[in-house]
């Protein structure tokens, strides 16, 4: 029975159902999961999704990091454990999709700002 819990507390569940399920389920079913916002983005934009994670699988075959500029797609089961390049106005960043991150955007984990370093007052550089 504690075998059980401990097996089950360490299954990766979204919105009660097994991630590894969920790559299985199609992306219309799975935007009946995310809010409402990221369901429309799905419905809207369901060819141009499709197309993404087609490419991205068959760039993962090969052995490459897919790039895109598309910081609004929606991330679907179908990209967990992949490897993407966001573009952040500069550069491409390296995110790893992990399944935490399903139902997110992949603008949200490449940020466009740096943190500003500044200088202490009056002291002068030698």
């Amino acid at each position: 029975m504690a075998e059980e819990l401990v097996k089950k507390s360490k299954d990766k569940f979204f919105r009660g159902r097994n991630v590894e399920e969920l790559k299985a389920v199609d992306t219309r079913e799975f935007a009946k999961l995310v809010p409402s916002r990221e369901r429309r983005t799905l419905l809207r934009n369901y060819d141009v999704v499709e197309a993404f994670v087609r490419r991205l699988e068959e760039k993962g075959v090969k052995g490459k990091m897919m790039k895109t500029h598309d910081r609004t797609i929606v991330i679907v089961p179908r990209m967990v454990g992949k490897m993407i390049g966001v573009h952040n106005g500069k550069e491409f960043l390296k995110v790893a999709i992990t399944y935490e991150m399903l139902g997110h955007r992949l603008g949200e984990f490449a940020m466009t700002r740096k943190i500003a370093k500044h200088t202490s007052l009056g002291k002068k550089k030698k």
